[in-house]
């Protein structure tokens, strides 16, 4: 179901030249998500009229941006946005029953800031009930297929976001990750994600999930439309208290050349120690062979505390879950059951209205939250939390960038059993850059004997974006 599809320049090249016009775009995309709905499930909701109607507006506009020569960075370009992202007028479903009905009233800052760079936002797309799993499987509406092969999932939670950028049904697309969210469906689905330096992208607007870790970020087909919505999305936003108060790299800056012999990579020891599939583990000491002979230093680092990632993650991610997820109670907007008395309607409408994972959850966090555990559970992981930190500052002042797998396994087929606990550590490899809050970014590198993509991660210091974009940058125009 993939192909080749224009990348945003050379869509910008065709508006110029008055070869194409933004409502055929947006009406072929359109087209292609409704011949692939039923296959993929991508979207929970999808905005024709609306799409169509922002499509109209922006013609108006060409005229003016004909006479400068320029368009703004997304300007005509068709961009979904995961269903916990606010988008005002429309509903924000998180993909979990108990927000059924609920119509945003305010968007999201990262929304007004893609409309302010001429984006079209044509659907709500699907994944896991409130960003909860690596697979896509736990929605209400239902699991996304992998669209390079619907046998086989696409990953998650940003499950949609991936797969529809990989089925060309939108050019990029948001999504957020609080334990490798972007990155794991970006891999499994062969394309870019990127998760941004915490509080580089504002999260006004973004269902909390765990606000420590949360991160919208944006996934695309190729490196420079990755950089042109991280750009149009990152920078300061009062109306968020962790968003950091720095300048926001330019275009230009992220897509610059480098010299291999000028950067050192490294890769953590826990690579050669975790139980991965042997097709994974092959193919990233491939990659190392591959840019060892183009002139890059690569380096083994020591990162001790890696290994307690997944258990620091489930503590705090959970913790922070049972908390922002109590204000879902049925009382003031989404689905409520109306049984008995108030506590018995409290009881029946979360139990009803939560899934099976999310309650998984909830309780794991409120019983690390609770008295006598508290100390035991929750402190101690914020103290390895911090040791995780200490271990990569460490390790960044011996090497420029660090690599690793992206998942420890190729995506799975959707009729394959699946333990919960065991897909917890699915996100071996990417959860410490949630707990650091430094950038990762997923790309695309080798397939699987069955042609499943695979992929790898470059993470760096805390607003090392530029260099990680110029490094895939490299990458992109050399490897793939």
């Amino acid at each position: 179901m993939s192909g080749n599809f224009f990348s945003i320049s050379e869509l910008h090249t065709k508006f110029l030249s008055g070869e194409i016009r933004p409502v055929e775009v947006v009406s072929e995309h359109l087209k292609r998500i409704n011949d692939n709905q039923r296959t993929l499930n991508t979207f929970i909701s999808i905005l024709d009229d609306y799409a169509l109607r922002r499509a109209r507006e922006l013609e108006e506009e060409l005229p003016k941006y004909r006479e400068r020569g320029t368009l703004p960075l997304l300007f005509g370009v068709p961009v979904g946005i995961k269903d916990n992202i606010n988008l005002k007028g429309f509903g924000t479903t998180c993909a979990s029953r108990i927000l059924s009905g609920y119509i945003s009233l305010y968007n999201a800052t990262v929304v007004d800031r893609l409309l302010s760079e001429g984006a079209i936002i044509i659907g709500k797309l699907n994944m896991d009930e409130f960003a909860m799993g690596a697979l896509g499987i736990y929605s209400f509406y239902g699991p996304v297929k992998n669209p390079v092969n619907p046998e086989y999932l696409a990953g998650g939670s940003s499950s949609g976001s991936a797969a529809s950028v990989s089925a060309g049904e939108v050019m990029v697309s948001l999504g957020s990750d609080t334990g490798g969210s972007i990155r794991l469906p970006a891999s499994f689905c062969g394309v870019f994600g990127l998760k941004p330096t915490y509080g580089t992208v504002s999260r006004y607007g973004l269902v909390a999930f765990a606000s420590s870790l949360d991160q919208i970020g944006p996934i695309a087909r190729n490196v420079e439309d990755l950089a042109r919505t991280y750009v149009s999305i990152a920078g300061f936003d009062d109306k968020d208290s962790t968003s950091l108060n720095v300048e926001v790299p330019n275009l230009n800056a992220l897509l610059r050349e480098i010299n291999p012999k000028e950067i050192t990579l490294g890769y953590p020891d826990l690579v050669k120690q975790a139980q991965m599939d042997e097709e994974v583990r092959e193919n990233f000491f491939n990659l190392l062979e591959l840019l060892s002979k183009a002139g890059f230093k690569i380096e083994e680092v020591s990162l001790p505390h890696i290994k307690y990632s997944v258990e620091v993650y489930q503590i705090i991610a959970t913790s922070e879950a049972s908390s922002n997820l109590s204000r879902f109670d049925g009382i003031r907007y989404g689905f409520r059951k109306k049984e008995g008395d108030i506590d018995e309607m409290y009881s029946v409408t979360r139990s009803e209205g939560f899934g099976e994972e999310v309650k998984r959850r909830i309780a794991i966090g409120t019983f690390a939250l609770s008295h006598g555990y508290y100390d035991a559970y929750y402190l101690k992981a914020l103290k390895v939390r911090r040791l995780i930190k200490n271990d990569l500052d460490e390790a960044f002042k011996k090497v420029d960038l660090i690599l690793l797998p992206v998942a420890p396994f190729p995506a799975p087929r959707v009729d394959e059993e699946k333990d919960p606990v065991d897909l917890y550590y699915l996100d071996l490899f990417t959860i410490h850059a949630n707990l650091a809050g430094i950038p990762s970014m997923a790309i695309p590198y080798g397939r699987t004997k069955n042609n499943l993509p695979l992929g790898f991660q470059v993470e760096g210091q805390v607003l090392s974006e530029p260099l990680i974009f110029n490094f895939a940058y490299y990458f992109e125009k050399n490897f793939i």
